[in-house]
């Protein structure tokens, strides 16, 4: 189904918005849309919303099964403008955003579907859950020079960590429960990615409830949303797994002639599984066994 603008998708598919849960799909380019779209689909989502140009492709079987929103998501403040809108329009219902070329992990997601997730973690009272991005780059950059692969995909195994998050009211305090994460080729091209944009945390699955607003920096105006633990016990994370930093640095002007090749000594084939990402300490599944 395609709607021209998102006041359209809300009149004419509101109750399918109320089913949750809802991904949404910020299209920003034409690469791997439908494997995205495919992706949300098989892990159990309900409804699966793709924000894009008109003028991109997708598969006949897409068309059918997928909200199509014209929406142009290059745009500046595109993705938290949308967000918020669509958090008016389902109260109560679980959300999770994502772009193309994008991927989501959760513990034990080969057998246990987003559903069951979000239940389990709606009964730990928790209205939001961090996902790390993980990057995902192509092993050969000259087979490769958009630096998307799904066939040859690799990872950063080491060179991630956390720094306290700076809450202004405390004169300069840490914020309780809250970090700021980095690694991945964000952290080795730093000099490439702006300050602002070098954190790889998402709080990217999260209940919609009245007054909540999705700010620039990928948290929420709640800050208890923005908390990777309740405070009596560590709860589930999960992870995106994402070629989107890759394909920026390489078409980027400033970066693309520096990189040869984004593989080092702590790249690892990524296995499309998440026993590799738990095992890699990239998402960990809490209290659920």
């Amino acid at each position: 189904m395609q709607f021209s603008n998102l006041n359209h998708l809300i009149r004419g598919a509101g109750a399918r918005l109320a089913a949750g849960p809802l991904a949404i799909v910020f299209v920003e380019d034409d690469v791997e849309i439908d494997t995205t779209l495919r992706h949300l689909q098989q892990a159990g989502f309900r409804a699966v919303l793709a924000l894009m140009p008109p003028d991109f492709p997708l598969s006949r079987d897409l068309q059918e099964s997928v909200l199509r929103i014209d929406y142009d998501a290059t745009a500046e403040q595109a993705v938290e403008t949308a967000v918020n809108r669509l958090i008016e329009a389902a109260p109560g219902v679980w959300l999770h955003y994502c772009f193309n070329a994008e991927y989501l992990f959760h513990p034990f997601c080969e057998s246990r579907n987003i559903v069951e997730l979000l239940d389990f973690h709606s009964e730990e009272r928790r209205d939001a859950m961090i996902t790390y991005v993980v990057d995902l780059y192509a092993d050969d950059l000259a087979r490769h020079p958009d630096a998307v692969s799904l066939d040859s995909a690799y990872l950063d195994r080491s060179g991630y960590y956390a720094l306290a998050r700076i809450d202004p009211a405390q004169d300069g305090g840490p914020k309780d429960r809250q970090l700021d994460f980095f690694g991945g080729l964000r952290w080795r091209y730093e000099e490439h990615v702006p300050p602002a944009r070098r954190k790889i945390d998402r709080i990217a699955l999260f209940r919609a409830k009245p007054g909540l607003r999705l700010r620039a920096d990928h948290t929420f105006n709640d800050e208890e949303y923005n908390t990777f633990a309740c405070p009596w016990h560590h709860n589930i994370t999960a992870a995106i797994c994402s070629f989107r930093t890759a394909k920026a640095l390489k078409r980027n002007p400033g970066s693309s002639d520096q990189i040869e090749s984004f593989t080092w000594h702590n790249s690892a084939p990524f296995e499309w599984h998440s026993r590799q990402l738990l095992d890699l300490g990239l998402m960990e599944p809490g209290q659920w066994f």
